[in-house]
């Protein structure tokens, strides 16, 4: 008897390995797994969030398909393949993410995926001395894991410092602090100490792609490199449009004294940020994007504003969503129907009776005349601000 319920035990124990194997498979094609890793280590390192949720996921997505393969493949975790996370170490090195962050964010996202690894496999009866088994071998790896990252980010370092590229980052950054450079060090990083420069931050957060960007930009007067994960620059005048393209985003701030630089920052950052909402690319002055980025900044005074004007609509009807795309094209063309209809490919009439249908839907005419107590400008801009948001919201919830 005792024989057979060793074997019962025995079989429950393998079959639990299975079921448990078969779960951490999922995991690693789990979109939802992997977007909750990406969520958690951006909320826990704000300089992880500060990169692309695209890059993020390139890394999380590798990271942990290398991981779950390695302890599926029945091997020793000490043979497995650490390059991915060599590789993720140096890329933060590259980008200037310091060694806290990246550190911090990893550990959030390990400590995200251990715990739904746990609620899966107590929800689909795996016994829990083989999940105990399995996390003492996920730690382990783990473990490993970050050491490879933390080697990779440290040896690339040690490969910047000696490049001048790496000198011009260092320059760049220490001005972006605040920090006093004497006038040698500014020459050594390519800068002028007297001179007026634009301020340049891109959406560009990926490595090969700065690459690519900085060579078409060489002719540019200034320097470029990564600050806070993303392609910067100081430069004399404006980036050449027609080099930096149609897929990438640059903001520039007006030309200011080094000295000045490091207040900017943050608002270049906040215009930046307004043109990805935009949905804008190429290259854009920052004082152009002020009133978009102004009201942006307001996020709960926005909500307040939709339910006053467009409480009515429903984000789930694709009617209503082409009402307010509509009204959105017109505003955005000055109150021009025949200039809108052909923004949106379709003839004015269809544009007048979509704008007099939301008029009736929200009670309350569009046209910044028919108020009557308050400026046109000021009425335009109600009916922008709500309506771009509203959208936004739209396009979440689809």
């Amino acid at each position: 008897m005792a024989a057979a319920q060793t074997d019962g035990r025995a079989r429950t124990q393998q079959d639990g390995r299975e079921l448990l194997a078969s779960l951490l498979k999922d995991l690693g094609d789990d979109e939802a797994v992997i977007r909750e890793i990406i969520e958690e280590a951006r909320v826990h390192s704000p300089d992880v969030a500060k990169l692309s949720v695209e890059e993020n996921r390139r890394h999380v997505t590798v990271m942990l398909r290398a991981g779950l393969a390695a302890l599926l493949g029945g091997e020793r975790v000490e043979v497995g393949d650490f390059s991915d996370a060599a590789r993720l170490g140096a890329h933060r090195a590259a980008q200037g993410i310091s060694i806290t962050a990246l550190l911090r964010g990893v550990h959030a996202g390990r400590g995200r995926i251990t715990e739904i690894a746990i609620d899966r496999a107590r929800a689909a009866g795996v016994p829990a001395e083989v999940t105990l088994e399995a996390l003492v071998a996920v730690n382990k790896y783990a473990g490993m894991l970050e050491r490879h990252v933390i080697s990779g980010y440290h040896s690339a370092e040690l490969e910047l410092a000696w490049t001048a590229r790496d000198t011009r980052q260092q320059v760049l950054r220490q001005i972006m602090c605040g920090e006093e450079l004497s006038g040698e060090d500014l020459v050594r990083g390519g800068l002028q100490p007297q001179g007026l420069y634009h301020w340049v931050l891109s959406d560009v957060t990926d490595l090969s792609r700065a690459r690519s960007l900085e060579q078409r930009l060489a002719h540019d007067l200034g320097v470029y490199g990564f600050v806070d994960g993303r392609l910067a620059g100081l430069v004399s005048r404006l980036p050449d449009r027609d080099a930096v393209g149609g897929e990438v985003l640059m903001v520039a701030s007006p030309p200011v004294p080094l000295g000045q630089v490091s207040e900017l920052h943050p608002l270049v950052g906040s215009a930046l940020e307004t043109g990805r909402r935009l949905g804008l690319h190429g290259v854009h002055e920052m004082a152009r994007l002020a009133g978009q980025t102004a009201l942006f900044a307001q996020p709960a005074l926005a909500e307040l504003l939709v339910h006053s004007l467009l409480g009515e609509l429903n984000p789930e009807d694709e009617f209503h969503r082409q009402l307010a795309s509509t009204a959105l094209a017109y505003l955005d063309h000055g109150h021009r129907v025949d200039h809108a209809a052909t923004a949106l490919h379709v003839h004015p009439n269809t544009v007048r009776y979509r704008l007099g249908r939301l008029s009736e839907i929200t009670g309350a005419p569009l046209d910044p005349t028919a108020s009557g107590s308050r400026p046109a400008v000021v009425e335009a801009m109600r009916w922008w601000w709500a309506l771009h948001t509203w959208l936004e919201g739209a396009v979440r919830r689809a």
